[in-house]
């Protein structure tokens, strides 16, 4: 009986755009010496809507949200960015809830951006419309910007604003909330899943993509 093929080696990466994570095999990386894969293949097809990443998003309003959705976290700040197609038009949303109930909301769209920059603006936004030291959950479903602030900006900080393989996407964004998050020690950033049927995580989502509903 011939022997079983041995198992192609993987080595995973982050996409710089949507933030999910990704794998490459070795014989691949192989051929381009060097390359650092800075996108998934959904991004770099354009195919970047949250939808072809998991759940599916439905382009409701944030009374059709409210009328559909009662689960999840019912208090903390809640952000959301979107690019469509990626990069494009987008926008941005972000609202604050205590006891299930809205105390602020922003929101936003620029002509021509991306997915990431947009969810970083919320995260912006998100800062601003908690007041100082009252203690807040920020919840973002973007797993780059989370991990961006939580693990890799204060190795970047150390290092001048650096890193190892190339520069830093959006970096006057990521420096300007990772400083704002790390003076405001009340404020906690959590990652959430998008579009499994949170309530604000939905909510934010519409927030973020009504410019598409208004352009209509």
């Amino acid at each position: 009986m011939p022997e079983a093929a041995p198992a192609k080696k993987m080595q995973s990466f982050t996409c710089e755009n949507c933030g999910n994570v990704f794998s490459l095999a070795a014989t691949t990386l192989a051929k381009y010496p060097n390359w650092i894969p800075k996108q998934c293949m959904q991004c770099k097809s354009g195919k970047t809507a949250k939808a072809s990443h998991g759940g599916r998003e439905e382009n409701l309003t944030t009374e059709e949200v409210l009328a559909k959705y009662t689960t999840g976290p019912k208090s903390g700040v809640f952000t959301d960015g979107a690019a469509d197609p990626n990069p494009g038009p987008g926008g941005w949303g972000a609202v604050y809830v205590v006891d299930d109930k809205v105390v602020a909301q922003d929101r936003g769209h620029e002509p021509h951006t991306t997915n990431n920059r947009m969810e970083l603006t919320a995260l912006r936004a998100a800062l601003a419309l908690v007041p100082a030291g009252t203690p807040a959950t920020i919840y973002s479903d973007s797993k780059l910007c989370v991990e961006t602030m939580n693990t890799w900006a204060r190795g970047w900080k150390a290092k001048g604003w650096k890193k190892k393989n190339g520069p830093i996407m959006n970096l006057e964004l990521v420096r300007e909330i990772f400083e704002a998050f790390d003076a405001r020690p009340e404020l906690k950033l959590e990652w959430i899943a998008a579009h499994v049927g949170h309530r604000w995580n939905e909510y934010a989502d519409a927030l973020a993509t009504e410019y598409r509903r208004t352009a209509e």
